[in-house]
């Protein structure tokens, strides 16, 4: 019996980025996983590793990249979810990783070594520039030792990821707002949470300030910093068992339309996936 191979998914993507362009690919984001791949004509970078060294390969072959391109990691939180793979990958490809020193500590006994060139410390608002690229980090409420998410800027260009936090505060809406992209979370559709069969427990936790946004909340903390600059929306981090991609694509469409952002012609709302990477987006 003949036995069929599966071929690895491959995205067409450009080969070389222009020296004004920032471009990013969402490789995977759910509950199960979550990764973020960044690139200037200096940098490639990626953002958490929630999966292991061969997943986190083969999310990038997708997108026609190597693991022996990249730069560094990023880490956001110490989470299986976004840490799984850091520290195969940074042993494998003597990459530096940068987190606060709060999530190195919390990290550090579930990542293995990682030798002491490569720890790098990256704290909540302090920027940090790498050569053309320029990322600031900055705290959310979720319910880990010290999360902080990062936004990307090259030129006048800005990618924002805002996933696994509980709330967005006014004062995040405003060092956010007017970025040309976007990655929200898009967790879970209330209902669907409250009558599943999570314990209320867990239930309570996600729907706590340091839980994780809702379609809705994800929704209208966009209708606040969307600006004059804002082409692209990313809907992320959907749990697998309290949302579908249709209702929290509705949630945003609904919300946004309601409140008169143009999303036919102006803003264009992109859905994630837990194992297919999005085609990268240069901005």
């Amino acid at each position: 019996m003949q036995v069929k191979t599966i071929e690895t998914i491959q995205i067409q993507q450009p080969n070389l980025i222009q020296t004004d362009q920032l471009g990013f690919s969402i490789l995977a984001s759910g509950s199960s996983g979550n990764c973020t791949y960044i690139e200037t004509s200096q940098q490639k970078i990626l953002v958490d590793a929630g999966f292991s060294g061969k997943k986190v390969e083969g999310l990038l072959a997708q997108i026609d990249r190597k693991m022996d391109e990249i730069d560094a990691i990023f880490v956001t939180h110490e989470h299986s979810d976004h840490i799984q793979g850091v520290g195969v990958l940074s042993r494998k490809y003597n990459l530096p990783v940068y987190a606060n020193q709060k999530t190195w500590l919390a990290m550090d006994k579930n990542i293995g070594i990682v030798k002491d060139e490569n720890r790098r410390y990256i704290e909540a608002d302090h920027m940090l520039t790498l050569g053309d690229l320029d990322i600031m980090p900055y705290n959310v409420s979720h319910d880990a030792i010290s999360p902080q998410f990062y936004a990307f800027q090259k030129g006048q260009k800005q990618f924002v990821m805002l996933t696994d936090t509980g709330y967005v505060s006014d004062k995040l809406r405003q060092l956010l707002v007017n970025a040309d992209a976007y990655l929200i979370e898009s967790n879970h559709e209330i209902e669907m949470l409250r009558y599943g069969q999570y314990p209320w427990s867990l239930k309570q936790r996600i729907l706590s300030d340091k839980g994780h946004l809702s379609n809705e909340d994800g929704a209208f903390a966009m209708l606040d910093m969307i600006g004059e600059s804002t082409r692209d929306v990313y809907l992320g981090h959907l749990s697998r068992d309290n949302n579908t991609k249709q209702l929290a694509m509705s949630a945003m469409e609904d919300i946004l339309s309601q409140n008169d952002i143009d999303i036919q012609n102006t803003i264009k709302l992109h859905m994630t996936d837990p194992e297919i990477a999005c085609p990268i987006r240069l901005i």
